[in-house]
């Protein structure tokens, strides 16, 4: 039933191909972690290796991070990438992953994904940072759909 609504409506799954292309063009999404209540969900900055790892920089305010915290003890979260350039013409690209911290063998690697990320200027004059925290999501499944104009 739900494909057949798909059809209809001109909404198609996305190739591989077209997921890598929204991720590495995206530098901003949704991670959602499990907690024992809702999920906590946060945008997020993050970069694409090309490949199968996103990398996120947590920037650490205060004693506490909630993020912080919950991507230390969970195993496995999900990360929402979209794109929405009118009612006709959107992508959105859902992946469930493994989140850890990055070895410290792995920052250059974490750098150089990150070239594509978004960052707001809001963390520039925010006082004080208690530190940064690099976390990679190695995407163990993904699925992607859209809508074209024209398509």
């Amino acid at each position: 039933m739900v494909n057949d609504l798909l059809e209809e409506s001109n909404t198609a799954s996305m190739s591989e191909q077209q997921m890598r292309t929204l991720l590495e063009e995206e530098g901003i999404g949704i991670l959602a972690l499990p907690t024992e209540g809702v999920p906590y969900v946060v945008p997020m900055s993050f970069g694409y290796d090309g490949e199968s790892m996103l990398y996120f920089v947590y920037l650490l305010f205060g004693t506490e991070s909630r993020k912080e915290s919950l991507s230390d003890d969970v195993e496995r979260g999900r990360f929402l990438v979209y794109r929405a350039e009118s009612v006709y013409d959107w992508q959105s690209v859902s992946l469930t992953g493994r989140i850890a911290a990055v070895p410290d063998d792995e920052w250059d690697t974490l750098r150089d994904a990150m070239q594509n990320a978004w960052h707001p200027n809001i963390f520039a004059s925010a006082n004080p940072m208690r530190g940064v925290r690099g976390y990679r999501f190695r995407i163990e499944s993904w699925t992607g759909i859209q809508q074209r104009d024209g398509a």
